[in-house]
């Protein structure tokens, strides 16, 4: 049966961030992910967790100049120093979070980049995460790559399931693995069902995450048949988590009927 976990940069925003860890147990959610923890001390982010029985399962590391525009510096060539640092910051904030996967952005790339200078930001992204991976295992965290679509986050480097597959299965470390974000992959691919069968026997996904489409709200909002989809999952084995990453049209908890109802249908 599939696991669930609130995203809190999404979710709960009616709430101080520090105070949606509550609301998501309120709601029955057992895990949590976000994007960035580190404008919180780690000590304050675990007595959250424990406070309210929840499992950290996701976050990202550091992306660069998020203020400035920034969408990770992975494939950016000149970054590594940069991006070798913010990796060993986020090993510190998983281990005191007790966290197993840590997402890695790519980054942008100019829409007018030539052949040769898009071979360099992937010859870029490789070696960071080869490297990445190598300290993560270390660690015993793994550490995932997303395709992103082009309309929510235009330039992005890693854009197809098929791309990050193939650079996953060349680096060849174990614990380097795809988020499969089912909202990003049926905007920029479509046939989800498909996509699911074929990756997730591979063991190449390590989390999946959902949101309505096209307007990123609710799951059961939109185009997307989600008790299929959940089939889908369920009738996989995955046994990984599945992000709760959309916003909720008028109040989180108001808006969770899709998830009771699944549990409803589930017991």
């Amino acid at each position: 049966m599939p696991r669930f976990a609130a995203n809190l940069s999404m979710m709960y925003t009616e709430h101080p961030f520090l105070d949606r860890f509550a609301a998501a147990s309120a709601d029955g959610f057992e895990a949590v992910e976000y994007l960035f923890p580190y404008d919180h001390d780690a000590a304050e982010l675990r007595r959250r967790l424990d406070d309210h029985g929840l499992r950290q399962v996701l976050f990202n590391a550091p992306p660069g100049d998020w203020d400035a525009g920034e969408r990770g510096i992975a494939s950016l060539p000149g970054r590594e120093s940069e991006l070798r640092s913010g990796i060993e910051k986020a090993l510190e904030y998983a281990a005191a979070l007790d966290c197993p996967r840590v997402h890695v952005m790519a980054g942008l790339v100019e829409p007018d980049a030539t052949p040769e200078q898009r071979a360099r930001h992937r010859e870029t992204y490789a070696a960071n995460l080869a490297w990445a991976a190598e300290r993560a295992a270390a660690a015993g965290v793994d550490l995932l790559i997303e395709p992103i679509n082009h309309r929510d986050m235009p330039g992005y480097f890693l854009n197809r399931q098929a791309e990050a597959h193939a650079l996953v299965q060349e680096i060849g470390a174990a614990n380097l693995k795809v988020q499969l974000d089912l909202y990003h992959c049926q905007i920029t691919e479509g046939d989800l069902t498909t996509t699911l069968r074929r990756d997730v026997p591979s063991g190449r996904v390590g989390h999946l995450q959902i949101a309505g489409v096209p307007d990123r709200h609710e799951p059961d909002r939109g185009e997307l048949d989600i008790r299929h989809l959940f089939g889908v999952i369920d009738e996989l084995g995955f046994d990984g988590w599945i992000g709760c990453e959309y916003r909720p049209i008028a109040g989180t908890s108001e808006g969770l009927g899709w998830l009771t109802d699944y549990r409803g249908v589930q017991a």
